[in-house]
């Protein structure tokens, strides 16, 4: 016996003994890693609700689990604990691939455990307590990116507070990503009536006077945003995001509709804080600087590893905790990585992605928020591919690419959503 024989026969034997059914070991796994996205009506092709659909893909999901493609969860292992994670463990993928190996049976229906229940319909977390909507469709320009604002009033006369936003973009097409700004000034409507059709031209954000400085000063800014792959979670108790008197949602989209063109409707669901908040979420932004304080970066032509490496200092009194975190690059990003650099220059992980996917992007939360202390530095590095080796390259022939907003251009960032220890807004 030979022995490739021998580690066969071992194999099917541990197989056999392990005797994985669907119903007690596989289902469970199944509706904690799959199921958020493998749903009706969500981002993934097709369901994986029951014993038979898994049995339908199985051949499928042997192949992508074994290559690492799914579930597409990005951060790697150490560097960051956060809440919700899909990704497989090993013990959790080599159960799956042994179960299917085996020939996939489904067991005893009396073994199936109560599963999660998740919510039926587009929006991922149920119906929201506030849906908002453009006022009508529209349809961005073809072949090239188009920055849009639409601005959304809200009619509330105290502060809400915010635990979850959905953002459901009508045509996943040309919809490249959404920030959501917030404007208690009516600036953002008289922008839109100068301009025809619906919304206004917004290239660098919202052309309100608002501005990153007010969020640094404890103002509200955003309620966050979009990018392909995001998946909407809740805050921790105790945090929310806030929503002024009578704010307008002014929702810039960026269409790139490089092939082809059609009517877009992008909808924003709130959910609402049901427990006291004490604590407003507030975004930060790290990004590189140049000497004069300006975002600027350059790759150069044909680099096929090239690293740009930034660093935020954080300021006097800025007692604060990092709540969720939020990194962005564009098709040329491989990796990305953030970690706090305490001052005797020892470091702590934020979160490290070693195989950057332009398409499954968004917020991670922690298990448990990051302290963040005056003077300490939050590190920034992003590596490029920007080389003709590159399939997902847009430049053929390749060209120098800077920091811009389109989406051949590229971006370095990560949003740092935090709380300030010392504000408390218990009554």
């Amino acid at each position: 016996m030979t022995m490739r024989s021998l580690i066969g026969l071992c194999l099917a034997a541990s197989a056999f003994a392990e005797d994985l059914t669907f119903t007690r070991d596989i289902a469970t796994i199944v509706a904690a890693k799959c199921g958020g996205c493998h749903r009706p009506k969500d981002i993934a092709p097709f369901a994986l609700d029951g014993y038979e659909a898994v049995f339908d893909w199985k051949d499928d999901i042997r192949r992508v689990i074994s290559e690492g493609i799914m579930p597409p969860w990005k951060p790697v292992p150490g560097h960051g604990d956060f809440r919700e994670s899909y990704g497989l463990t090993s013990e959790e993928k080599r159960k799956i691939i042994t179960w299917i190996e085996a020939g996939a049976p489904k067991g005893d229906p009396a073994n199936l455990p109560e599963l999660p229940q998740r919510e039926a319909g587009e929006w991922s977390l149920g119906e929201p307590d506030l849906t908002l909507t453009m006022a009508e469709p529209y349809e961005p320009p073809r072949g090239r990116d188009m920055y849009r604002c639409f601005v959304m009033p809200t009619d509330f006369a105290e502060n809400k507070y915010i635990s979850a936003v959905d953002i459901l973009p009508g045509d996943r097409r040309y919809v490249h990503h959404v920030i959501l700004y917030l404007d208690a000034t009516g600036e953002a409507e008289q922008l839109d009536a100068k301009e025809p059709g619906p919304g206004y031209t917004c290239f660098g954000g919202p052309g309100t006077s608002i501005s990153a400085a007010d969020a640094l000063g404890g103002n509200a800014l955003s309620l966050g945003g979009w990018a392909p792959g995001t998946r909407a979670i809740r805050l921790p108790d105790g945090v929310g995001m806030q929503l002024p008197p009578r704010a307008r949602v002014v929702m810039q989209v960026h269409y790139y509709a490089r092939g082809g063109t059609a009517e877009d409707v992008t909808k924003v669901g709130l959910y609402f804080s049901k427990t006291q908040v004490e604590r407003r979420l507030l975004f930060v932004p790290v990004v590189p600087l140049d000497s004069r304080g300006r975002v600027a970066m350059t790759i150069p032509a044909g680099a096929a590893r090239h690293t740009i490496t930034t660093e935020f200092l954080v300021p006097p009194l800025f007692e604060s905790k990092v709540v969720n975190v939020f990194p962005h690059m564009h098709l040329l990003g491989k990796e990305i990585k953030a970690e706090v650099v305490s001052l005797n220059g020892s470091t702590s992980p934020l979160i490290y992605i070693d195989n950057w996917d332009f398409n499954w992007q968004g917020p991670y939360t922690y298990n448990e928020a990051v302290q963040l202390r005056p003077l300490q530095r939050v590190r920034l590095s992003c590596t490029y591919d920007n080389s003709s080796g590159n399939p997902r390259n847009p430049s053929n022939p390749v060209r120098e690419v800077r920091w811009g907003e389109g989406t051949e251009d590229e971006m370095c960032l990560v949003f740092l959503g935090v709380t300030f220890d010392r504000e408390s807004l218990r009554n």
